[in-house]
């Protein structure tokens, strides 16, 4: 998982405020939570001497594009199918504990994870604990997975 520190040592460091941050630093937390892109830093993007930290940068960040805003990234190209994540999902059992959270899929729409046509999908994603102001760290949905087909970015 890609840090704030990582991508702040890519950037100019000379702290212009051309982003509109007050800082490098404060433009990488905002580049990390996704707020801001790269191409947002005139520095970065117009002078030469910059262009390898530009590069490193776009190679850095790209994980992140198409992630939800939890950070979710599911890699349906991994996902086998097997179903743990929904069981595993504490949101799931929580809103479907008879369906979902006993392993015979959703009976209502109120789960986050579901398998369809053999891969993972993830649907209301403003229900999964890492979503929103008040988020917290959950990797229920990861840790089960053997096939390393879903993320945190």
């Amino acid at each position: 998982m890609t840090s704030a520190m990582e991508i702040y040592q890519l950037l100019p460091k000379t702290n212009c405020k051309k982003c509109n941050e007050s800082t490098c630093m404060a433009f990488a937390v905002a580049l990390l939570s996704r707020t801001k892109q790269y191409t947002e830093c005139p520095p970065l993007m117009e002078e030469e001497k910059y262009i390898d930290s530009r590069q490193k940068l776009e190679n850095i960040l790209k994980p992140m594009e198409g992630a939800e805003e939890t950070g979710l990234i599911i890699h349906e190209e991994l996902c086998s199918g097997c179903g743990n994540c929904v069981v595993a999902c504490p949101v799931n059992v929580a809103n479907d504990p008879y369906g979902s959270g006993k392993g015979f899929g959703p009976t209502n729409g109120k789960v986050i994870f579901r398998v369809e046509n053999g891969k993972v999908k993830a649907a209301n994603i403003e229900e999964c604990r890492r979503f929103g102001k008040d988020r917290i760290l959950c990797r229920a949905c990861i840790d089960p997975c053997p096939t390393e087909a879903i993320e945190f970015v």
